[in-house]
């Protein structure tokens, strides 16, 4: 048999093994090498799953719940209530209880986790079961897609190969790719955001959310003022599906969390259980801390490190991709800081438990910049409404160790962060579309907004609530603008409170943010006229005066008392141009008798601030047509009727056309012009000459 149909074997039968092996707390024996192969279709392996038990494991100590969350299939949930959320077999269940552990059985969520995954009758792509998620292939073609829709922004480029693709004679596998989004023509270099998700493969909702973020940028810049700035000043890169070998087999309706090799010790076997899979947990098996608390050496436990560190391809594709964006910013001691001044935020999107991690993972100890760390990720919690938490610190969760954050923060000084999204592995579409994607969608933006200066700004007040008495004016008009500048806008979920102090200054820049060399900035004051409040109204007057026509992006940022200004926030303000006008309708159709005339209306109204005269031209028809030469002139807001006339030709037969161009063109400006179209029929003759009854 060649290797390729072997390993194609191999694969058909891995739904099986799945139902073959299980963790107990006193593991039966392990074997290793090749085990007897049954072709048994995937769908019917799903279908024959022993049931799963989600429960909660009581632990006495740290040391308990962290050894517990290495041998279970322990889920990323908060631990604050004394216990281990953990998917386990009927065997493992009985093995606890036997072994004196104080086991409770979530029965709801035992019920809904054992529903079978099935194709809707409607459902004509996504995940079976759940439309809302699109597959690793329906993934990667909409932002390839993306990339092609977009080409002044968007780049798609693969970084690295998944280990199916890099073992010779096995199946395809899949490129790792990440989507770059920016604005091509503004130089770098450029803060960067580079948002991971799915590298545990059974987590559905967290490759959707960053295809999704994705595809909100793209559309909505020039549109939305603040993607538009954060586009063009500011990078980010997204890697949507980070372990897409395990992602197929999740989307099969299998809780497989690590990568699918098994040359690390063997292939599992432990009757009974889907649980012990092999393959590499990802998340542990990066450079930074590998090896400690909350990883495992045996390879059929689900937090299984891998024989070395970054021993897998896709291990070593994301820290390849993470190092080439961000410079190095940390000292080599564990105890060295980042400068306040560093940049880049790295978020990595699991599920569930609603939390929103620091580092470090791997310990209690605080890292060197807890206090900035902690302040960024109490702004997440603002938005998403997570609990803010250093994972093994006040029960949040337990220790983890060779995780990415922990070494995007500890081997590069990248501010690091895990958002635990949602309430489920596979997450219902109705939470995801309602809660989990609206929650995140504004955690992320400000992730982005963060990633100049992620040590300082998360410490100053947001802006908000911007507005102006008009957004679109002639130049020279003077504008009111109006925002918020709030330093309350923090939460962490009961894991402590961020300090707020009383907003000191506010101020605007226009066309560039404030911190780009030679960029002027204008005061604003209180609008209650001092500033002695944590949150305040804050006002300013624009003066227009020399504007370009077209649209201006206009910067507000805000002061604390501490002297740190947060983020800034962004509006447009609109400059008419000089010779701007509109012709309405686009398009018109009537009919006539023939030897008779169709009169066409067509309404000019001028909306530039200069007086303007336009000619008026028809081509295109071959029935007499009769238009002025010209119209106007026009001052602003005014408004004037161009007659067209056409006359339908006496020898015109019924249902006969003509079709006319109506060019109106601006005299201040010919690049101003638009152009009508006018189709003419003739009607029948009886219509003409009718035929009455006799």
């Amino acid at each position: 048999m060649s290797p390729r149909n072997a390993r194609r074997i191999a694969r058909l039968a891995l739904a099986l093994l799945l139902l073959v092996i299980s963790l107990a707390v006193q593991a039966p024996e392990r074997t290793s090498g090749a085990i007897p192969i049954s072709l048994v279709p995937l769908a019917s392996a799903i279908a024959q799953q022993p049931p799963v038990n989600v429960v909660r494991v009581y632990f006495n100590s740290l040391a308990e719940r962290d050894q517990l969350a290495t041998t279970l299939d322990a889920q990323e949930t908060s631990t604050s209530g004394g216990y281990v959320t953990a998917l386990v077999s009927d065997a493992q269940l009985a093995a606890l209880r036997a072994a004196g552990k104080r086991v409770e059985v979530d029965q709801g969520r035992t019920a809904l986790i054992n529903q079978p995954v099935q194709q809707l009758a409607s459902q004509a792509g996504g995940i079976p079961g759940f439309p809302c998620y699109r597959t690793v292939e329906e993934t990667y073609a909409s932002l390839s897609a993306l990339a092609v829709q977009y080409p002044s922004l968007a780049r798609w480029i693969d970084v690295g190969d998944s280990w199916e693709k890099v073992v010779s004679g096995g199946a395809a596998g899949y490129d790792l790719n990440v989507l770059v989004l920016t604005n091509k023509s503004r130089p770098g270099p450029k803060p960067t955001f580079f948002l991971m998700a799915a590298i545990h493969a059974r987590e559905y909702a967290t490759a959707e959310i960053a295809t999704r973020f994705a595809e909100y940028l793209a559309t909505q810049y020039g549109h939305d003022p603040d993607v538009t700035w954060l586009l063009d000043d500011f990078e980010v890169v997204i890697m949507p599906q980070a372990n897409p070998d395990g992602r197929k087999l999740a989307e099969a309706g299998i809780y497989q969390r690590k990568n699918i090799n098994n040359t690390n010790g063997g292939v599992c076997q432990v009757p009974g259980s889907i649980f012990d899979q092999y393959g590499t947990d990802l998340n542990r098996n990066s450079s930074f801390a590998w090896g400690g608390s909350g990883s495992s050496n045996d390879p059929c436990d689900q937090v299984y490190r891998g024989p070395s560190q970054i021993s897998e391809p896709e291990t070593t594709a994301i820290q390849a991709e993470i190092a080439a964006l961000f410079p190095d910013q940390r000292g080599p001691a564990l105890t060295d800081t980042v400068p306040l001044t560093a940049s880049g935020v790295f978020v990595t999107l699991h599920s569930y438990g609603g939390l929103d991690l620091f580092p470090w993972a791997f310990t209690s100890d605080p890292a060197p910049n807890q206090s900035g760390l902690q302040t960024l990720g109490r702004k997440f919690g603002f938005y998403n409404g997570y609990m803010v938490c250093q994972a093994p610190v006040n029960g949040c969760l337990y220790a983890s160790a060779g995780t990415t954050d922990d070494w995007a923060y500890g081997a590069l000084g990248v501010a690091s962060y895990t958002f635990e999204v949602g309430t489920d592995f596979f997450e219902s579409c109705d939470n995801f579309e309602t809660t989990i994607w609206p929650a995140n969608l504004p955690a992320l933006l400000y992730a982005f907004k963060a990633a100049r200066r992620p040590y300082q700004n998360p410490a100053g007040p947001e802006t908000i609530q911007l507005a102006t008495t008009a957004s679109l004016v002639n130049p020279g008009t003077l504008v009111t603008l109006t925002a918020r500048a709030d330093d309350t806008r923090y939460a962490s979920g009961g894991q402590g409170d961020e300090p707020t102090q009383n907003i000191a200054a506010a101020r605007f820049s226009v066309d560039a943010p404030s911190w780009i060399t030679g960029t002027p900035t204008i005061s604003m004051t209180a609008v209650d006229g001092l500033f002695n409040a944590n949150a305040e109204s804050v006002r300013g007057t624009i003066d227009t005066t020399g504007w370009t026509p077209g649209q201006h992006l206009v910067f507000v940022e805000s002061q604390d008392a501490d002297g740190n200004w947060g983020v800034p926030g962004a509006i447009w303000v609109s400059i008419v141009p000089p010779y701007q006008f509109a012709a309405a309708p686009a398009s018109a159709a009537a009919a006539g008798w023939p030897g008779k005339t169709v009169t066409y209306t067509v309404n000019l109204s001028q909306l530039g601030y200069s007086t303007d005269t336009y000619t008026v031209t028809v081509s295109g028809n071959a029935w007499p047509t009769n238009a002025p030469p010209s119209a106007g002139p026009l001052a602003q807001g005014h408004s004037a009727p161009v007659k067209i006339i056409v006359t339908v030709p006496l020898t015109a037969i019924g249902g006969a056309h003509d079709q006319a161009i109506a060019s109106i063109i601006s005299m201040g400006d010919s690049t101003r012009r638009a152009a009508i179209t006018l189709l003419t029929t003739s009607l029948p003759f009886q219509t003409f000459f009718p035929v009455f009854p006799r």
